[in-house]
């Protein structure tokens, strides 16, 4: 290292969980959470649906509608 470059600070980052600050290492094998817990925690709300991706409806879908309307 040179004189002009200064140690890197360590990343301290926000666990998606609880929220608390953390260093983020590749030591820590649940990043980007801070325990184990917290991974959990976080799969479990994805399994119970709680978090979701909007998707919209591909053309064939939009055209299957539409073909399978009673009304029209």
């Amino acid at each position: 290292m040179s004189q002009t470059e200064s140690p890197r600070k360590p990343l301290e980052v926000r666990c998606p969980s609880c929220g608390e600050m953390h260093l983020y290492s590749t030591d820590n094998p649940y990043r980007p959470f801070c325990s184990k817990g917290c991974k959990a925690i976080d799969l479990g709300a994805w399994a119970s649906e709680e978090y979701r991706f909007e998707a919209k409806p591909s053309r064939d879908e939009l055209l299957e509608d539409l073909t399978d309307d009673p009304g029209h």
